[in-house]
């Protein structure tokens, strides 16, 4: 029920998590991105402890297929889990549970990682990731780019109702979480207009955080 990919930014060391859905909050409960660590998806008949673990495992040493084949250890049913990661030195790993849902598949290449389940046919990853590939700037610009081609390749067999971009980058906190939640409209145009607004203020809400002295105003009412 589900496209997704992780990717790391190989000029900035940024890492992001983008994904959608026809289910509910789909990132609420299956992306996971850690700064100087790496960046996990967990979905399909989604455990959500298995993207912290990932990540646990990863920021104490391991590389992310010694991570995702422990992974594949501790978890349970893990038969019916995919589970995508990328580490801080650009290497991927994926797990695709031979019982994930309906027509399901898997693409990699340098820096990102990409998977769905129930999808309307095998080639989305593939298509999600040359994208991704394919595109410069901005990490969260790159990740909706390779999102909006994995639904252009077909995405799900059926609708899309929700969609959400996270970024980490050097402080503990995400520096982007944007989500739309429930649509019947496109949610991925919902999340990339949130980007659109969000992206020429990173910054300063990353400075507000740190010093607010030195935070500039957005002219917003109370933001002085």
């Amino acid at each position: 029920m589900t496209f997704s990919l992780v990717a790391r930014c190989r000029d900035t060391g940024m890492f992001g998590v983008a994904i959608s859905s026809s289910s509910p909050a789909v990132a609420a409960r299956c992306s996971y991105a850690r700064a100087g660590v790496g960046a996990v998806a967990s979905q399909n008949v989604t455990d959500p402890t298995l993207g912290p673990l990932a990540l646990d495992l990863m920021e104490a040493g391991m590389s992310a297929e010694a991570a995702i084949a422990e992974v594949k250890k501790r978890g349970r049913f893990i038969e019916y889990r995919q589970v995508l990661a990328v580490d801080r030195l650009g290497r991927v790993a994926i797990h695709s549970g031979p019982n994930s849902l309906g027509i399901w598949a898997q693409a990699q290449g340098e820096n990102v990682a990409s998977g769905g389940n129930l999808l309307a046919n095998d080639g989305v990853p593939q298509a999600i990731v040359d994208a991704f590939l394919a595109s410069s700037g901005h990490l969260g610009d790159r990740l909706i780019a390779a999102l909006r081609a994995g639904l252009a390749a077909g995405g799900e067999a059926g609708p899309v109702h929700s969609a959400g971009l996270k970024l980490v980058d050097k402080v503990s906190w995400p520096v982007a979480d944007l989500r739309c939640d429930w649509t019947e409209e496109c949610p991925i145009e919902a999340v990339a207009t949130a980007w659109n607004i969000y992206k020429p203020q990173l910054e300063a809400y990353i400075q507000r955080a740190l010093d607010p002295r030195q935070a500039p105003s957005y002219g917003v009412p109370g933001d002085e």
